[in-house]
């Protein structure tokens, strides 16, 4: 994520504005006054009950908005203020808000026929959303378009060319989709069964997103047919990259980590045996701090937290974290939260959900 595409602290308190700010308790207050940066992510409380959380890099919950149901992944557009909390698979709802204020919230639901991946993006102007979405009868991965100036209504949508599309991207100038094709079947009729698994084809596929042609897809090696491609994020150099969770056997090794650009062949990421085994296969979330040219992962299923060198490829830092969640950009290097109620710092009595996002 750019730097230009988050919103520090100072700039939050001054687009929130004096109304935002009088609903605020004082405890609230000082957080914001203490923090670099104000993140928003999905948690469940204490009673049970969903919501998401606008909380600052400290990990203090600064302001709640109640959710039907669990969310999964975001989306921010820096350019309107705008946040999107997608449910997760295979849930339809959206809900769109802006955590800056008070103001009602909008509620979407994907068509019938589809339910979201709980993953999306803005385009850079934040007139359009783009969300992953399932063709669950066609057994096919779309990408949902929703007109952003006219109440996130539907307005389209795009093949994503693929099984199963996860997270999703757009590139910094707005002209291609960058999608993650876990290759993963699934029906809603069978919950959040993988069907599939024997006859995976795990994709990443680059999309023109004003026609929706596809220009490049690069599909997995077959050797890594059983390693879904999950989560990207792209660096300061345009360069996408992507994290995986491998559906093979658990003594496997496979590399779960690589990168790209367009009119390149994938590249995965040496990682030492030690730190794949701690990953325990599955990478949760990834994501870039551009500034200091850091990608960061998360493993829930492993409680861990590493840190890559976006040049070198080399890991700086492991961190054990029990139910590693979610992870963005901070300061300095990433805040990691935890499905356990640890975000950085703070403990709390709530769940983080399995992704952040910076705002």
């Amino acid at each position: 994520m750019m730097r230009s595409a988050e919103i520090d602290r100072r700039n939050f308190v001054k687009a929130a504005g004096l109304g935002f700010l009088a609903t605020l308790a004082p405890r609230s207050l000082m957080a914001l006054e203490r923090t670099d940066a104000v993140y928003a992510s999905g948690i469940r409380a204490a009673d049970g009950s969903f919501a998401i959380a606008t909380v600052t890099e400290r990990g203090e919950i600064v302001d709640q908005m109640t959710l039907p149901a669990r969310a999964h992944g975001m989306a921010f557009s820096a350019s309107t203020g705008k946040t999107v909390a997608f449910a997760r698979r295979p849930g339809t709802f959206a809900m769109i808000f802006d955590p800056r204020n008070k103001g009602e919230p909008i509620a979407i639901s994907s068509p019938e026929g589809r339910h979201f991946y709980g993953h999306g993006a803005f385009s850079p102007d934040g007139r359009l959303l783009y969300a992953s979405e399932n063709d669950f009868d066609g057994n096919r991965g779309m990408i949902g378009l929703y007109d952003a100036t006219n109440r996130f209504t539907r307005i389209g949508e795009f093949e994503t060319y693929g099984i199963g599309p996860h997270d999703m991207t757009v590139s910094d100038d707005g002209r291609l989709l960058i999608v993650a094709n876990g290759g993963i079947e699934t029906h809603p009729d069978f919950g959040r069964t993988k069907l599939n698994l024997g006859e995976m084809q795990p994709s990443l596929a680059l999309i023109d997103a004003a026609t929706g042609a596809l220009i490049e897809k690069h599909v997995l090696p077959a050797e890594w047919a059983e390693l879904s491609t999950r989560h990207v994020d792209l660096d300061g150099e345009g360069r996408i990259w992507f994290a995986c969770q491998y559906e093979g056997h658990r003594k496997d090794l496979p590399p779960l980590v690589g990168h790209f650009a367009k009119g390149e062949n994938l590249s995965f990421i040496d990682l030492p045996e030690e730190t794949t085994r701690s990953l325990a296969n599955y990478v949760g979330a990834i994501a870039v701090n551009r500034s200091e040219g850091l990608v960061g992962i998360t493993s829930p299923k492993g409680g861990a937290s590493v840190t890559i060198d976006a040049r070198t490829g080399k890991v700086l830092a492991e961190t054990t974290i029990p139910d590693a969640a979610g992870i963005a950009p901070a300061k300095s290097g990433f805040a990691v939260s935890s499905y356990d109620g640890d975000f950085l710092s703070t403990r709390s009595d709530v769940a983080w959900d399995q992704h952040i996002v910076r705002i």
